[in-house]
């Protein structure tokens, strides 16, 4: 990938996670910021504004290090298991025991002796249809065999990206960091190999006008030299 097409991967995907933080952050706290619009206090309202954008910039800026972090792990797992069904099999597996250990541990971990576990498999199911969404996507758009690792990517590293909220089990921030991580993730795996053609295009251009120049220059050199 070139550095002008890394450079806007990169940007967009920080505006995706600041616009996606923005409508979530107000939503989920609405009624805590529904007097600033209704008093038409700008002031205030542009404070809260500036409070999601900065945390938008760094819930993008996570998912951006998962994403490459996940792209050199799918690397390593390709190579040490030798076979794309093998270590998408692997994958199936992490993928079941996250999930499971999302619903299970933290309602063992949180929940009362009253509470229902729905809740707990609520936020599983809202993570795990995104995810399959993206997935299919990603399939559709590149080939079968990258559904895996696309559901394995955004379901695995979504929930180690989304750890330090899980841990302490606010629900406002589970929920707010919760859908930019989703945006952000199936933006980048969306786009990527499309991305990367792109580079490579660029890159085939700027090797042929090489190739034109150098021929050019030749020919200039050649008119130049003296005739006997």
């Amino acid at each position: 990938m070139t550095s002008r097409i890394w450079v806007r991967l990169f940007m967009t995907t920080l505006l995706i996670g600041v616009i996606t933080t923005a409508i979530v952050g107000f939503i989920i706290n609405w009624n805590e910021y529904v007097h600033y619009f209704t008093d038409f206090r700008i002031i205030n309202i542009l404070s809260a504004l500036f409070w999601f954008i900065l945390w938008g910039l760094l819930y993008s800026v996570i998912s951006q290090m998962g994403y490459f972090a996940y792209l050199t792990v799918h690397r390593f797992g390709l190579g040490i298991f030798k076979s794309v069904s093998l270590w998408n099999g692997v994958q199936v597996v992490l993928i079941l025991f996250v999930l499971f250990d999302l619903v299970y541990l933290r309602y063992e971990t949180f929940a009362n002796s009253r509470d229902s576990v729905m809740p707990y498999i609520g936020l599983a199911v809202l993570l795990f249809i995104p995810a399959l969404v993206t997935a299919w996507f990603k399939a559709k758009q590149t080939n079968r065999e990258a559904f895996i690792p696309a559901l394995f990517f955004m379901i695995v590293v979504t929930v180690i990206e989304w750890f330090p909220v899980l841990r302490v089990n606010e629900h406002s921030w589970v929920y707010l960091m919760l859908f930019p991580l989703l945006a952000c993730n199936a933006y980048q795996l969306l786009i990527l190999h499309k991305l990367n053609l792109k580079s490579q295009q660029e890159r085939q251009r700027i090797e042929s006008n090489k190739t034109t120049n150098k021929r050019g220059n030749a020919s200039k050199k050649a008119s130049k030299k003296p005739s006997i």
